[in-house]
């Protein structure tokens, strides 16, 4: 069976979306619907159903999906086992957008002579992504650890190196548009639109800074993609959403997005590293000892953390 096609299956799974899971492997759309294709034939089944906004698991894709990561897995394990120390350091930062990817990168940028090989694991929960750290199919992981009260198996490692502080992101005819910051307080009249979230890690977060502050915080409704929520934020006198200070999102300087700071407090999303402590890749080493150095979280006052974290 050819392994990029299984990888290839496996990223459009995850992604939802041929152009995606192409970007993100380095192919064009075409290669890997050519892929897919050719692990259906081999296979004699559908794997995918082709729909407007992408494409959709059918009963034997569905079926196929934790066997095709199992070989995934074993072919990472063969590979490690015979090139120690040489492979590519493997992060998943969760999404590329979001504030470990930065960080990453930064660390990327000092070392630019080491092999990295950068993951985002968006639609996969927290314990399947720490089950892959424990597999060896990926030397680390960001992830809040909210189920688990920052707990991690005993063969794992975690330190909790990222609080991103929020701001709320409106368009130029919000009634909060030209604010220089805002407060919790301030929120609890403006409804805050966060749709298709589905990870319970994000949407626990959610629930709690919504108890917390009185925040009415909607996580319904189907996601459309970032450009089609930020285009409705742009046109919307109503809407408002939270975006990470470490984010990045690009859009229309016609849009006239404005990003602004929340204070007194702060709220802030903790983000862990996590990783196998027996791991003996010496980049994995440097890049932990890179985020002890320069983000290993402290103490502050007039902050916000959800009593979990810590």
């Amino acid at each position: 069976m050819d392994l990029d096609a299984v990888r290839t299956f496996v990223a459009v799974a995850e992604t939802g979306q041929f152009q995606a899971a192409a970007d993100d492997l380095g192919i064009t759309q075409q290669g890997a619907s050519r892929r897919v294709a050719n692990l259906e034939r081999e296979l004699g089944v559908q794997l995918f159903a082709r729909i407007a906004r992408g494409a959709l698991l059918t009963v034997d894709g569905q079926a196929l999906l934790p066997h095709a990561r199992e070989l995934l897995r074993a072919a990472e394990r063969v590979t490690a086992a015979v090139t120690p120390g040489r492979r590519a350091l493997r992060i998943d930062v969760v999404s590329r957008r979001i504030v470990s990817a930065g960080v990453l990168q930064a660390f990327y940028q000092q070392h630019p002579d080491i092999e990295l090989d950068v993951v985002a694991l968006l639609n996969i929960d927290a314990t399947s992504a720490l089950a892959e750290v424990s597999a060896g199919t990926l030397d680390a992981t960001f992830r809040s650890l909210r189920a688990t009260a920052l707990k991690v198996p005993r063969e794992l490692r975690s330190a909790r190196v990222i609080d991103d502080r929020h701001q709320l992101l409106v368009g130029p005819r919000h009634p909060l548009a030209n604010a220089k910051s805002v407060t919790p307080a301030e929120l609890t009249k403006h409804p805050l639109w966060m749709p298709g979230m589905s990870d319970p890690e994000p949407l626990g977060y959610y629930d709690d800074l919504a108890a917390t502050f009185g925040l009415t915080i909607d996580t319904l409704g189907p996601s459309f993609g970032v450009e089609a929520l930020l285009a409705e934020i742009a046109n919307s006198n109503r809407l408002a959403t939270f975006v990470g200070d470490g984010s990045r999102y690009l859009w229309p300087e016609s849009y006239d997005l404005r990003r602004i700071p929340v204070i007194d407090p702060i709220p802030v999303y903790p983000l862990s590293v996590i990783w196998r402590a027996d791991n003996p890749h010496p980049v994995l080493a440097d890049f932990l000892a890179y985020l002890r150095a320069g983000y290993q979280t402290r103490a502050r006052d007039n902050v916000w953390t959800p009593d979990w974290a810590g």
